[in-house]
């Protein structure tokens, strides 16, 4: 489609209710027609960052395809977004990415929106939706392992930062992994910069299932 991000902001507008609902609505109606192929709910930026990168990794273009990637601002908001579609909303696929500790939040939207009852994951994935152990962090940190996120890190050019974070009292006695993850999110906008900079790096056949599975979904 020829303009994701204004259909991105009128669907917020739409899910979020309000007076500014209703025209909202309208203007996404009109987008979700310039070739609208999949919506694809997310909780956030980062989330987006690495559906996006893996995308470009095998040469698709998503904006070309009609696949709109959506970062809802948190997991509490699936159920508003999964009521604009269907027989009375836009009439396009939906799939989503969420962590693990949001599963509920998805699980319960997918069957409020009449997908299901007492869904599993498994049946979640059939519908396709898909759950990041523990979460997309890390999911990514396990696929390259520590040495390989280091090598990232050293890449990005944030190392000596990182070896600073690593010698803060709070720090020292977790793990390598863990220090990984909470680096990650100390900074605006380095969740989404690592996201992209980590699924540029993987190894083609170590892609985390949930990412590979969603892709191939699409």
């Amino acid at each position: 489609m020829r303009e994701p991000e204004r259909f991105r902001a009128a669907l917020t507008a739409w899910a979020a209710g309000g007076p500014a609902a209703a025209a909202a609505a309208t203007v996404a109606r009109e987008l979700a027609g310039d070739g609208l192929a999949t919506v694809v709910l997310v909780e956030g930026v980062s989330d987006r960052s690495a559906v996006e990168a893996l995308a470009a990794r095998r040469d698709r273009d998503l904006a070309v395809e009609g696949v709109c990637v959506l970062p809802m601002g948190g997991a509490m908001s699936v159920g508003r977004f999964l009521r604009l579609f269907g027989a009375q909303g836009l009439p396009v696929p939906v799939r989503g990415l969420c962590d693990e500790a949001e599963e509920g939040y998805f699980r319960r939207g997918l069957e409020q929106a009449g997908l299901g009852s007492s869904l599993t994951r498994s049946a979640m994935e059939s519908l396709g939706f898909y759950i990041c152990v523990a979460d997309l962090e890390d999911e990514l940190i396990r696929a390259l392992g520590s040495t390989g996120v280091e090598q990232v890190i050293a890449a990005e050019q944030d190392l000596a930062r990182f070896r600073l974070f690593q010698n803060q009292p709070a720090q020292r006695e977790r793990t390598i992994e863990r220090q990984l993850r909470r680096f990650m999110g100390t900074t605006s906008g380095r969740k989404a910069q690592y996201a992209r900079a980590l699924v540029r790096a993987l190894d083609p056949d170590h892609v985390p299932r949930p990412l590979e599975r969603l892709l191939a979904s699409m």
